[in-house]
């Protein structure tokens, strides 16, 4: 009984995920679908159907919450990228909106796979929804064996540095790491950076109690205007820009790796300062 109510309730989420993703989208959605083994998932757990299924909140979120605009989606090119994304916002509403443009706007659709903290894969049931979906503890050899299949990878090299940041550094980019830059020689994979405006506002943080989040086992703990986990229904403005390829050796020293890294930081905070000058409203 339990077992046929899920199931249609299931069915009535990716209906209406593809309800909202526009006419035609079933049949372009469902061919990125990849080879399953015998439990109905890829290698890395995800599985097409419960991602449509499960992704039906985000896609409204992202049609009528956040509202957002993509521009340079285009200039993604096929085959295997690394999406390189600047991060804020305290939950990671900017990932999971990239993610539902890739899936909406891109043409042909594409299922991105993010790279999660370690930390988030030890936590019930979230850990089995994040893989699902696509998802992935960001390790360097899972992201060589998705790269290898021609996956399109979004990092955020800032990692909690970045989603826990207060507000008095808003839009400012955080340190880099340099793990991406190494993938990207290695696997001579294109840099395409993305620039998300709007994710700052949706929960700023005004204090982060940090004795706590230690007791909690959690990054950081936050204190924001509204105290609660729902963000603010700010507009996101997210900017694909060029590809940028990079040539070297992946086992080049850290002050070698550290050059193309900046430079791919620079451009990165370029666009997001030029999101900014023409963003007209936060929240309109």
């Amino acid at each position: 009984m339990l077992e046929r109510v899920a199931d249609r309730v299931k069915h009535r989420l990716k209906d209406w995920t593809l309800k909202m993703a526009g006419e035609g989208a079933e049949t372009r959605i469902q061919a990125i679908a990849r080879p399953e083994n015998e439990y109905g998932v890829d290698p890395f757990g995800f599985n097409l159907d419960y991602a449509l299924s499960a992704i039906a909140p985000l896609v409204w979120m992202y049609r009528h919450y956040f509202r957002v605009r993509t521009y340079g989606i285009e200039q993604v090119p096929p085959g295997r990228v690394l999406l390189i994304a600047n991060h804020s916002g305290q939950l990671p509403w900017d990932g999971a909106m990239i993610g539902v443009a890739m899936l909406l706007e891109a043409d042909p659709p594409r299922a991105i796979r993010s790279m999660i903290e370690k930390w988030a894969a030890t936590l019930p049931y979230v850990s089995t929804f994040f893989s699902r979906v696509g998802q992935i503890v960001g390790t360097p050899e899972n992201c060589r064996r998705l790269l290898e299949k021609d996956e399109a990878i979004l990092v955020f090299p800032e990692g909690v540095r970045g989603i826990t940041k207060l507000w008095p550094q808003r839009y400012q980019l955080q340190e880099f790491g340099l793990g991406f830059m190494r993938l990207a020689l290695e696997t001579k994979t294109p840099i395409v950076p993305v620039a998300v405006i709007g994710a700052e506002e949706q929960a700023p943080a005004l204090l982060d109690i940090k004795p706590l989040a230690r007791l909690l086992g959690m990054p950081a703990f936050p204190i924001t205007p509204t105290g609660l986990p729902l963000p603010l229904p700010s507009r996101y403005h997210i900017h694909f820009g060029e590809p940028m390829r990079f040539s070297g050796r992946a086992d080049d020293d850290d002050a070698e790796l550290d050059k193309k890294v900046k430079q791919v930081k620079t451009t990165l905070q370029a666009m997001i300062n030029e999101g900014l000058r023409e963003r007209e409203s936060v929240f309109f």
